[in-house]
Formats: C-alpha cells, structure tokens, sequence
C-alpha cells in the first residue's frame, strides 16, 4: 500500500487515506509522521472541571501570532442543539478568512474557529430527539469545531455509519457536502454536462472531481493557483487542469472543442468572471461560493452579458444554508456518509496531530501550499472502526 506524505516544505503530517475498493471497504491507512512543534503548551482541565482546550483567535491578523490553544470554559446545550465530545474537526481556509478578519466570518472577538466536528454525543438539549448520547456522529458548527467539546445544532448533526471511521467522516460536511450541494441545488448539474471548478486542488474541489461522474456529469477541468498544484488536481480526477497563469479562455474552449462549459464553480470571488463569462456556454450557469481571493468582490458584470450569453449567475454558501434550510444541508451530509460507507467515494485527509499545529496550517493554506482536506485530531478514544 502506498503512503502520502506532505511536500510543502512546512513540515510532516499523518496522511489518513480510505481508498474506493468499490466493494468491501479497505481498512484504514495511517502513516505516522509530524508537523513542527509549536511554543504554545496548555494544560488540560479535565472535562468533569467543565474546562477544555480550544484553538483561540484573539484578534484579526494576517499571521498566526494571534492564534493559540486556551484553556476556556465548557459549552452546553440550549434548545435543539446538542454538544460532541470532539475526535476531529476539519481545518478550512474560511479559518483563515476568519483570521485576516474578512467580513461575515469571525462571529466575534476571541474567536473559535471551526466549521465542523466528527466524535460522540456528550449532552443533548431540551427537545432532541433521534439522537442518543454516546452516538457517533458529523456536525457541522457554528464556530467552535476546533476545541475538545463542541456545540452543534441538532438538526445539523447526522449519525456516522459503523462502516466509517470517525477519522475519515471528518472529511464529509465542509468537503463533500457542499460539493454535492453546488453540483445539485445550485449548479443543477445535467447528464453528460461539463464543469469547469477554479481551486481544483482544495478539498471541495477535489470533492466535486468525485462527484461529477457519480451524478452522471461529463467532463471535468480544474484550474489552481500554482503550476505545482496541476498534478494534484489530475490526481484527484480532473480530465484536465491548468493553472490560472495560463491563457484559461483558449485553454478550456480547445478542451471543450470551441463550445465551453456547462457549469462553472468558483471560490474566488469575481477576481475570475471576465474569464468564467468567456467560457461557459450558452444556457451555462456559473456559481460563486466564497471569496478566497480576499478583498471587496468587483460588481457584477452588466446584464446584457448574462442575457446575451443565456448564462445564469447565482451564489452559494452552505454556511447560509445551514441557516435558513438546515434538513437541506443535513440530507446532503448523509447522503455523502452512505457514499462513503458503500465506497463509492474516495476520502483522503491529510490529519494534523494535535491543536497546537493547526495555526501552521492555517499558514500553509494561507500561503496557498495545501492541497487536499485537513483535519486535527482531538482524541482517537471514540474512533471505532
């Protein structure tokens, strides 16, 4: 079996890979090796003490100078929501947009991140119901994922099949979840269509090169922000990848024999509309789903564009949705969870060893030198099987 290691230049992480047998699933891979040490050293409350170690951001800031694990007080559930003794948490760049300080993104100051948690049931709140305490599950969060106990909505945390590890379900909400949801609700992917994905090499990119194909998508082409990055796109399942200093508009019409996309999914902000204009096709529809490029997003290009061209541009932000359509959101998570347990889907995270790395992480996605889904590991006593 084949280990994967990271090349980044910043330091070693453990690499979980679940490969897609298709059939019986494959045990999980592990390879062990580390980041470099941090200087921040906590000590641990025990939880009966109602303390625990979070990741905390202090104030807004471009580095990680304001980022630290602390020891802060325990949460507890209100109405409706539960609280998971967390064993991962997803690692995202919306961490670093919270960081720099973008607006919509840190709730308020001091401020846990973390989007997102797989581990037990500790408490459930007044009017729970279908959920036990004890039970394994993924949540997506409102903040506050990247600590040793986490608050979640019930109606946002969905019970983890036996057949996958809690390790591996780490890797479904932020990732696999929303791409299922750009393809489906908002991109309204149709048999045989083509798709074009900027940031092909991010987890959600990744996620969506996997789900093209399983929901009857044609064609797939990536593109990434560094020519180092194309390989990693391939790998993940792109027909093709191109990186963004590229002439993109001759590229993507060559690939798709003068016609351009169907669908264009873009995290970028509108740093990339004048291009994603010029390549969808007639009757296309382009999404924009976050704002990694930073910044103030430009206006909108004028209507006669859209009309003339028959393109659709819409937005999404599964943060949003968690809000206002939170079963929508939920039925994507599991739809995703029974993916992964039937093999269907190929879950490969890279897993940060202890809090204390995550601000180096935070870094290497800020640096724009990630690849692929990370997750930090809080405690492995609840990750059966």
């Amino acid at each position: 079996m084949s280990s994967t290691s990271n090349s980044s230049g910043s330091g070693w992480f453990k690499v979980a890979r679940r490969p897609c047998d298709r059939g019986i699933l494959a045990p999980l891979f592990r390879q062990t090796s580390y980041i470099h040490d941090t200087t921040f050293v906590v000590r641990r409350t025990s939880k009966e003490e109602n303390g625990m170690r979070a990741l905390m951001m202090t104030a807004p800031s471009q580095g990680s100078d304001r980022t630290q694990v602390q020891e802060i007080g325990e949460p507890r559930p209100g109405p409706g929501e539960v609280t998971i003794d967390v064993a991962y948490a997803g690692v995202n760049f919306i961490d670093v947009m919270a960081r720099r300080g973008d607006p919509g993104y840190a709730s308020t100051w001091p401020y846990v991140p973390g989007l997102e948690a797989t581990g037990t049931i500790r408490e459930l709140g007044a009017g729970v119901s279908g959920l036990t305490v004890g039970q394994r599950v993924a949540a997506f969060t409102p903040g506050g994922g990247l600590a040793e106990v986490a608050l979640a909505r019930a109606a946002l945390t969905v019970p983890v099949p036996d057949q996958v590890s809690l390790l591996t379900a780490a890797g479904a909400p932020m990732m696999f979840a929303t791409a299922l949801l750009l393809l489906t609700d908002a991109a309204r992917l149709g048999s045989g269509e083509s798709v074009l994905v900027h940031s092909a090499s991010g987890g959600v990119g990744s996620a969506i090169a996997q789900l093209v194909p399983a929901l009857g998508g044609g064609l797939r082409l990536g593109t990434v922000g560094r020519p180092d990055k194309v390989a990693a796109a391939q790998q993940s399942g792109y027909d093709l990848a191109f990186a963004r200093g590229d002439d993109l508009i001759e590229a993507v019409r060559a690939a798709t024999g003068g016609s351009g996309v169907d669908v264009v999914l873009d995290p970028l902000g509108t740093s990339m509309l004048d291009v994603d204009l010029a390549v969808t096709a007639p009757g296309g529809r382009i999404v924009l789903f976050g704002n990694a490029g930073g910044g103030q997003p430009a206006p909108l290009p004028p209507v006669g564009k859209l009309i003339g061209g028959n393109i659709a541009i819409g937005g999404f932000s599964i943060s949003s949705l968690s809000v206002s359509a939170p079963e929508r959101v939920a039925a994507a998570l599991r739809r995703v969870l029974d993916l992964i347990a039937a093999g269907r889907l190929d879950v490969v995270v890279t897993e940060i060893d202890s809090l204390a790395d995550v601000p180096a992480v935070h870094q290497l996605l800020a640096d724009r030198r990630g690849n692929g889904k990370y997750v930090t590991r809080l405690t492995t006593e609840f990750d059966t099987p």
